[in-house]
């Protein structure tokens, strides 16, 4: 298996890309811990949050050997500091996954059945607003072979504005479920309540995140 520094020396992006499918893999376990949170599962919600854990750890330790190992200077179109931002929100990304987690498991999170079908289509939004960014970050070696320009470029630009778009449709989804809650959560109780309103929020922030990452994509583009 190639070593962060081994790679550093084919290409600047591909010990980003090796760390985002360490955030992938943990963010791929959010819709198995959305079924349980609906479920009331609390067994499954604590194995998945502590699989979650494990994982966001194993990225953990890939960003800091990044890290160590980032050359002073590189001699590619890209300089160290937009790297370190890129790798920041990838870690930002685990990061909030363990959060939304670390959430679930407080206690067990009562969804109104009014919000269910909401609630379901939010999480399956804000999946999406990820995968799609993950995708932009695959689309990097492409990128620099293009010199960050031509058909390449126009193409991820594309994507970065389409990740736009599934974020306004979480956050619209959001606003709904928020509504709902703050109308309808009387039936609930006061840690209940809050409870909920803060998960909501949590899921929220993975697409916020993910839509910061994509325009710092663009912004690579845009210094071209």
């Amino acid at each position: 298996m190639l070593t962060i520094a081994r790679l550093f020396g084919k290409s600047p992006f591909a010990p980003l890309q090796t760390h985002m499918d360490k955030v992938a893999s943990c963010i791929g376990k959010l819709p198995d811990l959305f079924k349980a949170i609906l479920d009331q599962n609390e067994t499954a919600i604590e194995q998945i949050g502590q699989k979650i854990s494990q994982l966001e750890h194993e990225a953990d330790l890939t960003k800091n050997d990044i890290r160590n190992h980032l050359p002073k200077s590189l001699f590619l179109p890209v300089d160290r500091g937009a790297l370190l931002d890129i790798l920041g929100l990838q870690d930002a990304l685990s990061d909030q996954a363990e959060k939304i987690a670390q959430t679930a498991g407080f206690k067990t999170v009562e969804i109104p059945q009014s919000m269910t079908e909401t609630f379901i289509l939010y999480c399956q939004k804000v999946m999406e607003v990820f995968w799609l960014t993950r995708q932009v970050i695959k689309e990097i070696e492409e990128l620099l072979e293009s010199s960050f320009g031509g058909i390449e470029a126009e193409k991820v630009k594309g994507m970065v504005e389409q990740i736009a778009f599934l974020e306004y449709e979480s956050s619209t989804l959001q606003v709904a479920l928020l509504k709902k809650l703050f109308r309808e959560g009387e039936m609930l109780s006061h840690p209940s309540f809050h409870l909920l309103n803060l998960l909501i929020e949590e899921i929220g922030a993975l697409s916020h995140i993910s839509e910061k990452l994509g325009n710092r994509i663009r912004m690579l583009l845009e210094l071209k």
